[in-house]
């Protein structure tokens, strides 16, 4: 059975599926948790406290899964391919995924900000950490690296880098011609958006083969 804290964290997600955070409502989240309006301040604090803790466990639990992919009884290559697989399909089905490994956020997501100067800490011990604010893009794809190990950590940097150009400028659908411009060229909406084709996962594949066995230990 979830704790409050995650019942909470859970019904926000699910209101960002119709509606922007702006039109989230503290009390609406609190209903439909189960839980009192003072339980949920009690844990986060505000509602800018609950953005917080909803973008740091979407960055954690994206974390836990490229360690569960990394860890399986595959070539590291072969797992090294499937991170970058699952980074596409992951941050397409979570736009608050999308928005931190890429730095793209809009309107209608709760955008993590800052602490104010001087506010006391959290009593939560996990709102403390959600209150020092999530990774940038840049810091993030790192601690992915860094799930690899030190060996492998150069080709996860590359696997991530290039799931995100496909995240940043997905294919255009089979047989939609390039055009000049204007909103029907527009990037599609991320449900459009089509996996990783197998030629991109050979093309990753043959490169990791190259770069998981070079001296250098960081990509630029």
């Amino acid at each position: 059975m979830p704790t409050a804290r995650e019942a909470l964290l859970d019904a926000a997600l699910a209101a960002l599926a119709d509606r922007s955070w702006s039109a989230v409502r503290m009390v609406d989240l609190a209903t439909a948790a189960r839980v009192s309006r003072q339980s949920l301040y009690n844990e986060f604090g505000s509602k800018e406290g609950l953005a917080r803790a909803l973008v740091r466990r979407e960055a954690d639990a994206y974390l836990q899964g490229v360690r569960g992919l990394l860890g399986a009884p595959d070539p590291v290559e072969r797992n090294l391919v499937a991170v970058a697989e699952w980074t596409v399909a992951r941050a397409a089905a979570r736009p608050i995924l999308r928005a931190l490994l890429t730095g793209a956020w809009n309107e209608r997501l709760p955008v993590p900000r800052p602490v104010r100067p001087g506010a006391r800490p959290a009593p939560v011990p996990a709102q403390r950490r959600a209150d020092e604010g999530p990774p940038a893009p840049g810091e993030l794809v790192a601690a992915t690296a860094a799930c690899a190990g030190e060996r492998w950590a150069a080709g996860c940097e590359l696997a991530v880098r290039l799931a995100l150009s496909h995240v940043v400028a997905p294919p255009l659908p089979t047989g939609r011609a390039v055009s000049s411009g204007g909103p029907a060229d527009q990037c599609e909406e991320p449900e459009s958006w089509s996996p990783m084709t197998p030629a991109m996962t050979s093309v990753i594949e043959m490169i990791l083969r190259v770069e998981t066995t070079s001296p250098r230990k960081t990509i630029p």
